[in-house]
């Protein structure tokens, strides 16, 4: 089993910026970020392989989100810019060891503990 430990959140205005981190404790394939929202379900934001860089957005983040990986440190990276209300929510990273269905949170294998995001108006 993996550990993932998640860093970064916090509160800023709509059209602020914030980094979100992971850090997983061992091998992992693919790496991704959920969040989920006061009553709403969990929701994909973005996901990448680690082994061939492909990237993967919900189109809610796209242009404004950007994921990233170093594969030195084991850490994933969640680069959110031009914040909006909408996007507050508690940040999930994610990890499995197979590549493929990205989108799908049941797929994954390994959660961190969450990191909460607020934006405000």
């Amino acid at each position: 089993q993996v550990q993932l430990v998640e860093s970064g959140g916090g509160r800023v205005q709509a059209g602020g910026s914030l980094r979100l981190s992971c850090a997983a404790s061992g091998r992992t394939t693919a790496m991704a970020w959920f969040r989920q929202a006061p009553g709403k379900e969990r929701e994909f934001v973005a996901a990448i392989n680690r082994n061939s860089g492909l990237i993967y957005y919900a189109d809610s983040v796209k242009g404004r989100f950007t994921i990233s990986r170093d594969n030195a440190k084991n850490t994933v990276y969640l680069q959110m810019n031009s914040l909006k209300p909408e996007d507050t929510a508690v940040y999930y990273c994610a990890a499995k060891i197979y590549a493929g269905n990205y989108y799908d949170q049941y797929k994954y294998d390994d959660w961190g503990q969450g990191t909460q995001v607020t934006v405000s108006s």
